[in-house]
């Protein structure tokens, strides 16, 4: 039976914790699955903890010994530097790499196994969110995501390329330019046989056809009748028309009584988009949990949305608000039978690494478990509540559980992840490979290894996806001495960033990928910038990824348009048998050889870097917020989560290392970065002030981060974080 435990000793002394099956799991974790998370998953409260017990104990010593390979490998490369005193010869850095088996060598030509993909993972290509687990109302928004109004996503932001309008009445100028747009849009992806679709005066089905009537009296129909699939309403006068392109959905709905629609010829008055396809609930990156109470809350949410009954209430506008799962959309398809359409994502979940320990549970030993571990059984445990459900209701109709495992260098930590599955799968009696892993590229042993990678989960890969933030913090840690960086915005012009972008995609596509998971890229970090991301973005697609991640569902309903615009199984097609990188290319160290940086260059990187690293620790910290619209030096809103910050710490640690600046100037700088960031959230009356004293627990975090951040494992800020917001809340007690 389990018993009660008071005050047990570890860093959160005063938790009260449950000994269980040679477990101690805080109280508030453990009523958590005993009362909720257990009931109704089929699986026996005792088999659990049982499962969970052996998963920790048999497994953490593997665990810990991929941790001190990584550890092995960093020494020997930054004793490699050191004895090059700043001179770098690429062919000999290969051979060294090659020597301590940081490269893995050639793998013969295969293709994954993956079986029993939902067709968003399979078939259907389009924009993915990202939403931390610990916000309810976010993760519903995401999870709804799934549709969005393209009349509202450019009339609200700056899409059309003026800036959005501030509080106040409808501007028809502005919605007649976003009403042009999407006419214009129509026209581009789902054209009518003559004419535009600016001139219709009405749509109307007869016989199962899809009809415009333009102005002058002439009728057409779709250039290809087939994107016509369903309709609401009376077929003369239909309230909605749904079509269908590179097997996303556009729907355009029709109403003369709306305020728009009244003005509008044919009465539309929006035109909704098929957005969000996959969204992932995050426990990692943009979450900040850590201890049983805020790991049980991060969990919660992953139950809710399993389940289907998760809730959120909240203030808007001074009025109580509600948010639940949509249900799926009906209409009539052509020959006028039921017509069901998916009005959720198909929701993934993002573990932790395989890097970090929780409190919430300890060992036999005492010590705090692999939080990584914990994490598998549980996210598992909770998507069995997901089966009960009617089919159609269902998240994964095809029974399966799709968990984004983030932050692992080297195939033989995918290996042990692809082991950790298969043990979860067994204690929940799954088939094997129902749980499908998402391998995040995001450290440059991974880059370098990713076909061994992929084959060592051949049989669960349903997602790799290029983390470009973390994948650069990683790219300064592991070279840390061979020389100081090139300035953080250089990076993007690099020859191995590039590099990286295009092997992703080639070792998947050659991997056998299209069909079975998706080849994703990464995050839009800009939210209020949605002009710039519509130019920009279409790159992923172009470049054969057929997911992306964007920061918002509005960002999310515009960057669906690009998968409208761009074929991506034609992009893989063409793109299918090319190796347009070299390992030369992926090696190039993005060095600043012969650069030398003014007083003033050097301040303004270093200022610039703090003031990002302090605006999100801050909150991390103090308020334990994992992930937000953080702003920027010059004040503008940039998505920030650790990636972010640990490219900002990891640089300055570099500039450190290499004397471009010295510890009592970047210190003085994070002084007067603090007075900014105070500034910047005067309005936040949860908000604490860092300055002028800069001596709490946030300030100290954020500066330690960039003093000691050479020393960090792999440059990761998850360590002094954690301790940071640990003893913050200690201190509260």
């Amino acid at each position: 039976m389990p018993t009660l435990l008071a005050n047990d000793e570890g860093m959160l002394a005063m938790t009260t914790r449950v000994k269980v099956e040679d477990l101690s799991v805080d109280e508030v974790l453990y009523r958590f699955f005993e009362d909720e998370a257990l009931p109704g998953s089929g699986i026996a409260p005792g088999a659990f903890w049982a499962a969970l017990s052996g998963l920790v104990h048999d497994e953490r010593g593997a665990n810990d010994a991929l941790l001190a390979r990584r550890a092995e490998l960093q020494e020997a490369i930054d004793a490699w530097h050191e004895a090059q005193r700043g001179s770098h010869d690429p062919a000999a850095y290969r051979a060294m790499l090659e020597e301590i088996g940081y490269l893995e060598g050639d793998v013969e030509d295969f293709s994954i196994e993956t079986e029993g993909v939902d067709e968003e993972i399979g078939t259907i290509a389009g924009p993915q969110l990202v939403v931390p687990a610990t916000n309810a109302r976010y993760a519903l928004n995401a999870a709804n995501a799934r549709w969005g109004s393209l009349y509202d996503a450019l009339y609200g932001t700056n899409a059309i390329g003026s800036p959005p309008p501030s509080q106040g009445g409808y501007d028809p100028e502005r919605g007649a330019a976003v009403i042009a747009w999407v006419r214009a849009f129509l026209d581009d992806v789902v054209p009518l046989e003559q004419g535009s679709h600016r001139s219709v005066t009405a749509y109307r089905v007869e016989r199962g056809v899809l009809l415009a009537e333009l102005e002058g009296g002439d009728r057409c129909g779709l250039a290809n009748p087939a994107a016509f699939v369903g309709y609401r309403g009376d077929p003369a006068a239909p309230s909605a028309v749904i079509l269908i392109n590179h097997n996303l959905h556009l729907e355009i709905e029709i109403d003369r009584t709306h305020p728009i629609g009244a003005t509008d010829p044919a009465g539309v008055s929006d035109v909704l988009a098929e957005a969000a396809v996959t969204a992932i609930i995050d426990l990692e990156d943009s979450i900040a949990a850590v201890d049983g109470e805020e790991k049980a809350g991060a969990y919660r949410t992953w139950l809710g949305l399993m389940r289907g009954d998760l809730v959120a209430h909240f203030e808007k506008g001074g009025r109580q608000m509600e948010r639940r799962l949509a249900p799926d959309r009906e209409a009539l398809a052509p020959d006028g039978s039921p017509l069901r359409l998916r009005a959720r994502a198909l929701l993934l979940v993002r573990n932790v690494g395989h890097l970090m320990t929780t409190p919430a549970i300890l060992d036999r030993d005492g010590r705090e478990v692999p939080e990584g571990l914990l994490d598998a059984l549980a996210t598992v445990l909770i998507a069995q509540h997901d089966r009960s459900r009617p089919i159609e209701e269902r998240n994964s109709r095809t029974g399966s559980v799709y968990i984004v495992k983030p932050k692992m260098h080297g195939s033989e930590e995918v290996a042990f992840a692809d082991r950790v599955f298969a043990r979860v799968e067994d204690a929940l009696g799954l088939a094997r490979n129902s749980v499908k892993m998402g391998l995040m590229e995001e450290e440059r042993r991974t880059t370098l290894n990713l076909k061994a990678c992929i084959k060592a989960a051949k049989g669960r890969i349903c997602f790799i996806n290029t983390g470009f933030l973390d994948r650069t913090g990683d790219e300064i840690h592991t070279s840390m001495r061979a020389g100081a960086m090139v300035r953080k915005a250089a990076m993007k012009s690099t020859r191995w960033l590039n590099a990286y972008e295009d092997h992703n995609v080639d070792v998947g596509l050659a991997c056998g990928l299209p069909g079975r998971a998706q080849i994703g890229k990464g995050m839009w970090a800009a939210p209020e910038q949605m002009a710039e991301m519509l130019a920009d973005k279409i790159n992923h697609p172009l470049a054969g990824a057929n997911c992306a991640w964007v920061p918002s569902p509005t960002a999310a309903t515009l960057h669906a348009t690009h998968y409208h615009r761009v074929d991506v199984a034609d992009q893989q097609a063409s793109l299918s048998g090319k190796q347009r990188t070299t390992l030369d290319d992926l090696l190039a160290l993005p060095i600043a050889d012969g650069v030398t940086f003014s007083a003033e260059e050097v301040r303004n990187e270093v200022a610039n870097n703090a003031q990002g690293i302090l605006g999100y620790v801050v909150r991390w910290v103090d308020q334990g917020v994992g992930c937000s619209k953080v702003p920027d030096i010059n004040d503008v809103a940039l998505m920030e989560d650790r990636a972010t910050c640990r490219i900002s710490s990891q640089h300055i640690a570099n500039w450190l290392a290499h004397g471009i600046v010295d510890r009592e100037s970047a210190l003085q700088i994070f002084k007067e970065m603090a007075a900014v960031v105070d500034r910047q959230n005067a309005g936040d009356p949860a908000y604490v002030p860092m300055a002028p004293a800069c001596d709490g627990f946030a300030f100290t975090a954020a500066c330690n981060l960039a003093l000691l951040g050479a020393d960090q494992p792999s440059g990761y800020t998850e360590p002094i974080l954690h301790a940071a917001r640990r003893e913050l809340k200690e201190s509260a007690r």
